[in-house]
């Protein structure tokens, strides 16, 4: 059998960010006690602790404001809670935030203190982005950082906004941010058969599975188009045509079912954890002892994106760890094997789907065999699955009655697993 490969990110250690920012120099000590937060007080007395001891900080706590889409009140609500928490005397630093020159907006920084932003000179622009140095270096309580899913300039340290926050959450710092439902991976080709638009942001859904708080702002989609045509959201001129497009009543009605849907099952799974006495729950924690088992099977085929989402969601609700399988050595019907440059663009397209496999959870293995279908079968026989997703045969209908398809062969496999055929869903214009 072929080696099996699993690479999760892994979190940064403390230790490794104080030597990147070089923040060896000891830390101030801790300030009278206030009349702050006392979540807030304790984790930040905790982190000062270990730092004088030289221990690790205390990890710092994420917590997630989830909307629909733009303009629900995610950055206000961020804003706001900024404000409630430095009058009670927590340390609180703006890292970044975007108003989108809406004054109401940005109305709510008030005096929060501003983190001045890093400029990274890119071609014949400068672009500015968050500093997380700088953030680290002076050692806030809770850091309010906007837009979760952003990418970030090239020439960043991190190439998602995200692995930014990992930053500052592994150094202590409590972070509260923003996210829309349409930037989680995972929802990503469920998005754009609602709206029609392929989201280019995206982030793991897992980053929102491992917060610590998500909460929901939400408005009715009228409410939201009323804000648009009021010019609340979007200047004028972009208002009517978002109206037109992106924020119409269908849209805006499946995204937020899609929001409420996500918060619901964090909800659900905090519940889980306190029922069963568990002070933390890991967004995979059900996998170790989870009697159903995912195993989706894929190629090179831009098809196997929807095939590897399809089968994350199977695992998700069935509560199942997710074993992504490509076979290599034998070509898969309808793949082009014949010349050295289409087999460059297939090993490139295969890294790219083990990254989106590992992003969203799954263990990817690669595994070696000519008969694809035995191979699966018998992959499937030795880790325990029960259910299989795969693609829809694309070869010539000629071609499976001579030579046989994988699926048909696979369904004829002794497997013990339930099958699930995936057609290939056409892509919408527009």
């Amino acid at each position: 059998m072929g080696n099996g490969r699993s690479s999760p990110e892994q979190r940064p250690d403390p230790d490794e960010l104080l030597d990147r920012y070089h923040l060896r120099e000891p830390a101030p000590s801790a300030a009278g006690a206030g009349n702050g937060d006392d979540s807030d007080d304790e984790a930040r007395s905790s982190a000062d602790a270990s730092s004088a001891d030289g221990r690790h900080p205390a990890r710092g706590r994420l917590r997630i404001y989830l909307g629909m889409a733009a303009g629900v009140g995610k950055t206000y609500a961020m804003l706001n809670e900024g404000q409630r928490r430095q009058q009670r005397g927590t340390d609180v630093v703006v890292g970044y935030v975007e108003t989108h020159q809406r004054p109401h907006t940005a109305e709510q920084i008030g005096d929060l203190e501003i983190i001045p932003r890093q400029r990274i000179p890119y071609k014949s622009v400068t672009l500015e982005e968050m500093d997380v140095a700088a953030i680290i270096a002076r050692r806030p309580a809770v850091a309010l950082v906007d837009e979760l899913a952003h990418t970030n300039a090239p020439g960043a340290r991190h190439a998602k906004r995200y692995q930014d926050v990992e930053d500052l959450l592994a150094a202590g710092i409590t972070v509260i941010s923003t996210l829309n439902i349409q930037h989680l991976e995972g929802l990503n080709d469920i998005v754009e058969s609602i709206t029609g638009v392929r989201q280019r942001e995206t982030l793991p859904d897992r980053v929102l599975d491992e917060a610590d708080e998500v909460e929901l702002v939400d408005i009715a989609p009228d409410a939201l188009r009323s804000r648009l045509r009021h010019g609340n959201v979007y200047p004028e001129e972009r208002a009517q045509r978002a109206l037109d497009n992106y924020f119409s009543m269908s849209n805006l009605t499946a995204l937020r079912e899609l929001a409420l849907r996500r918060t619901a099952e964090k909800t659900e799974t905090q519940l889980e954890g306190l029922m069963r006495g568990a002070e933390e729950v890991g967004a995979s924690a059900w996998a170790r002892t989870a009697t159903e088992r995912v195993m989706v099977a894929f190629d090179a085929r831009p098809h196997s994106q929807q095939l590897i989402r399809d089968g994350w969601r199977l695992a998700r609700g069935l509560k199942a760890p997710l074993l992504a399988v490509t076979v290599g050595g034998a070509p898969w019907p309808g793949g082009a094997r014949s010349h050295s440059a289409h087999l460059n663009q297939e090993d490139d397209a295969l890294r790219a789907l083990e990254r989106l496999a590992e992003d969203l959870g799954a263990e990817v293995l690669h595994v070696e065999g000519f008969d694809i279908a035995a191979t699966l079968a018998r992959v499937a026989r030795e880790r325990r699955v029960t259910q299989i997703v795969i693609g829809q045969p694309t070869q010539p209908r000629w071609r499976a009655m001579f030579l046989g398809s994988v699926v048909n062969r696979l369904l004829r496999a002794p497997t013990g697993a339930d099958i699930h055929v995936v057609p290939q869903r056409a892509a919408r214009q527009g």
